[in-house]
């Protein structure tokens, strides 16, 4: 509205100028084609300034947010001062960036002003000559001034109101590039609908994988897991094993090789329906800002007596209903309030609620909690697992002796296959980690 007005404005003082003497009007209107080139040439500045603030800014919240995580880390390694050092840095790089945004857009301002003050003086010196020539007079000159002083004002206005679109251009730019940056995964043209009911049955065919190029991480896997089987997988640090997790959950692809669950390429599948049908439980479990009731809910609209139920199964209740408010109790950012065994009873009454038919993967899901609250767990997980594909992920062997099969990893590629016993008869590198692991 306020643009469609000043224009409007400028247009008619424009038409009653000529009407009223063309020279003069020629005179105050000689100056606009160098405002027109003036914000032409600051308009691109003043986006690109506006973009580089927001990629800043972006810059300094984020590592923020993840240092303010990570501050019992930090205090543990004493790794405080260089995480402030860096803070400062993108905090500095931060303010370079806004004072270039504002420098130029103050420049762009003043300029403007600058412009309509020299065709101020143009009409008041080109008028002055035409009193004396007598083509024009003293009080159509005054009047003339205040036609240009109408005439520059909704320019000026006009010009402010380019500025903030600039600056409003920039940070949907950088919006824009965020929300386009090339994705891990792509959709699937004519996605597949999966076939119900989901049984699980899972095939990893000749998987390759690396997250840079010339460093592999899995090299030629390839695994079937039959429906409803207990498998875990194992191996050294870095063997490759957390990379499956997010290879089965599609978030990122491999460069080789494809994976089916019930037969259909997880490719084909729409990436939400895939998540639908694949439950992570990692080892240290998200949580977020709200009561227990809508971190086990998790914006679907369960009834209480689900939530409740989900809780009970996990064995979540035990500590929910010892706390004041129960399932309204608030969990403050990062679960902070809440142990990691509880967080972990969470995320499994998270997994019951919401997901309690598929595939279920647990990433270290024992490793971080104490005795009482692992016993807990497992007990849980027992419920969780049956008759479900289940696979666990753990570096603590003594977790996975009752699996189905265990499959060792070792340099991305499948070396020991079998279960406990057999794996121990073997005498192979699994009975030698879990004899180690048995003298530690």
């Amino acid at each position: 509205v306020t643009i469609v007005t000043e224009t409007a404005t400028l247009l008619v003082v424009i038409v009653v100028m000529f009407t009223v003497n063309w020279r003069l009007a020629l005179l105050v209107i000689a100056i606009l084609p160098v405002l027109v080139l003036v914000t032409r040439y600051f308009s691109a500045r003043v986006r690109n300034s506006s973009t580089g603030e927001r990629t800043a800014l972006a810059k300094v919240s984020g590592y923020l947010n993840e240092q303010l995580q990570g501050v019992p880390v930090l205090q543990i390694f004493g790794a405080q001062r260089p995480s402030m050092d860096r803070f400062d840095n993108y905090n500095h790089g931060y303010r370079r960036a806004l004072i270039a945004l504002r420098r130029h857009s103050a420049l762009f301002l003043m300029t403007q002003e600058v412009l309509a003050a020299v065709g101020l003086g143009m009409l008041l010196y080109g008028g002055g000559q035409g009193v004396l020539a007598d083509w024009a007079t003293m009080g159509m000159l005054v009047a003339f001034i205040q036609y240009a002083d109408r005439a520059f004002q909704p320019v000026l206005r006009l010009s402010e109101q380019y500025n903030a679109v600039q600056i409003a251009f920039g940070a949907a730019e950088r919006i824009e590039r965020t929300l386009h940056e090339p994705r891990a995964i792509m959709p699937p043209h004519v996605p597949i609908a999966p076939t119900l009911p989901f049984r699980g049955d899972v095939v990893l065919e000749d998987i390759h994988f690396q997250y840079l190029a010339d460093r592999p991480v899995l090299r030629g896997i390839n695994i079937h897991i039959p429906a409803g089987q207990r498998v875990a997988i194992v191996g050294p640090t870095g063997a490759g094993k957390t990379s499956l997790i997010g290879l089965l959950a599609r978030w990122y692809d491999p460069q080789r090789g494809r994976i089916l669950l019930d037969g259909v390429d997880i490719k084909s599948l729409e990436p939400q329906a895939l998540r639908s049908l694949v439950s992570v439980i990692p080892q240290d479990p998200i949580t977020f800002a709200g009561d227990i009731s809508f971190n086990i809910s998790l914006y679907q609209q369960l009834v209480s007596a689900d939530i409740r139920q989900a809780a009970g199964i996990a064995n979540a209740a035990h500590f929910i209903e010892r706390l004041p408010e129960q399932y309204h109790s608030l969990v403050t950012p990062n679960g902070a309030n809440l142990s990691a065994g509880e967080r972990q009873l969470l995320a499994l009454a998270r997994a019951i609620a919401l997901q309690p038919h598929g595939i279920l993967i647990l990433d270290e899901a024992t490793s971080s909690i104490d005795t009482t609250t692992e016993a807990l767990v497992q007990e849980a997980l027992e419920r969780l697992f049956h008759g479900r594909t289940s696979i666990i992920i753990a570096h603590r062997l003594a977790t996975v002796r009752s699996a189905d099969r265990i499959l060792l990893i070792q340099q991305g590629r499948v070396v020991e296959d079998g279960d406990h016993a057999t794996l121990i008869a073997q005498n192979g590198l699994y009975a030698t980690l879990y004899a180690h692991q048995l003298a530690d």
